[in-house]
């Protein structure tokens, strides 16, 4: 071995040492953890979080594109991945309308990327790496925008369903306003997979500006032209600096926690049937006020919504009806609920709510 190549592997070490510390801004960027769902089909007409936890899906516009959104098991070989996101286009629209915009979004707080000093002179540079997996072949497009301002480049898929890790640096943001340290959207990271006239008309905005939609994403390729086609993504890692290291594998127990700050799912398939969840009290025969138990400070306020047929149980057992049931008095460390139940027991039991044969309840705080 080289003296050269002695250091690059000492480098590689420190890295993955403890000394390299945490270094991925993304959660989630193996896509392991998926508590929504793990396949959704006949997606696109709306924007939403459908499978992979922290991965957003935007349109813009009216498109007829559909696909099937699922946590797929290919994944690039030998790079240590269990995980990928993967667009199946089931109805496809070669000629997209001019306001058209199908992007995968990562968002991030505020807060979570102060040592970035955007909006000074010391705005520091910032690298993002990921691996694609697409059938459609050519130029993509990578956009960070930040409040008013953005930046994009373009990268080049050259072979057709083959993973390539692509690794993109862009200069820090000297202008603009300094990063707001709090809890909203302040950065996000977008992966144009098919765009209109509305936005690669223009010149690409290689370098820090106001932002013209038309000059967001020129080049890009519609990834959705043909039912044949599929895009996945694995991967994804955003660090402080120029030099992209390898990626940052945490543990499926710490990616999971870091991802209910922002959505979690007890459901009966995965807890377990009669999985107990909360507690409350009768106000009368047929409602209760109660409490679901929250495993970690959510982002802010959830919103809570019930499903299936979860139970309470104390005196009786009485199914608890998704009309009528709601989150009441939220915070992120705890969420109350005013359920509506089969008629049993009266005022002041005590009772335990579990998930049943086929309950399940969400909390929602996500950007």
């Amino acid at each position: 071995m080289t003296k050269a190549a002695e250091l690059a592997k000492m480098g590689e070490v420190l890295t993955n040492s403890q000394i390299g510390g945490r270094r991925n801004i993304v959660i989630n960027g193996g896509m392991n953890v998926a508590q929504r769902s793990t396949s959704e089909t006949g997606k696109g007409a709306d924007a939403g979080y459908f499978t992979i936890d922290r991965m957003y899906y935007f349109e813009n516009g009216t498109t007829d594109v559909r696909f099937t959104q699922s946590q797929s098991t290919d994944v690039p070989t030998g790079e240590g991945f269990a995980k990928s996101l993967k667009f199946d286009c089931t109805t496809a629209d070669a000629s997209l309308a001019s306001d058209n915009q199908l992007t995968l979004k990562y968002r991030i707080e505020g807060q979570d990327i102060q040592q970035l000093k955007w909006g000074t002179s010391s705005a520091e540079k910032i690298t993002l790496s990921f691996y694609i997996k697409s059938t459609k072949t050519g130029t993509f497009i990578v956009e960070l925008s930040r409040e008013s301002r953005k930046i994009s480049q373009a990268y080049t898929v050259s072979s057709s369903d083959t993973w390539e890790k692509k690794t993109l640096t862009f200069d820090g943001d000297t202008g603009g306003s300094v990063v707001t340290n709090d809890s909203s959207n302040r950065l996000e990271i977008n992966y144009y997979m098919g765009v209109g006239t509305n936005y690669s008309s223009g010149t690409l905005d290689t370098a820090w500006t106001g932002g013209t939609n038309a000059n967001r994403a020129v080049g890009q390729v519609n990834a959705f032209d043909n039912t044949s086609n599929n895009i996945l993504f694995t991967g994804i890692q955003l660090e402080v600096g120029s030099q992209a290291t390898p990626f940052e594998h945490r543990s499926f127990g710490e990616e999971l926690a870091l991802c209910r700050r922002y959505f979690i799912k007890y459901d009966h398939a995965v807890d377990g049937n009669y999985a107990r969840v909360g507690y409350g009290t009768r106000t009368n025969s047929t409602t209760v006020r109660g409490i679901l138990n929250i495993p970690t400070t959510m982002r802010t306020n959830p919103t809570t919504k019930v499903s299936g047929t979860p139970r309470c149980e104390g005196s009786g057992a009485a199914n608890i009806s998704s009309s009528g049931s709601v989150g009441t008095n939220n915070g992120p460390h705890s969420v109350g609920l005013d359920l509506t139940t089969a008629s049993v027991g009266s005022a002041d039991d005590a009772v335990v709510i579990d998930l049943g044969l086929s309950g399940e309840f969400t909390m929602d705080s996500e950007l």
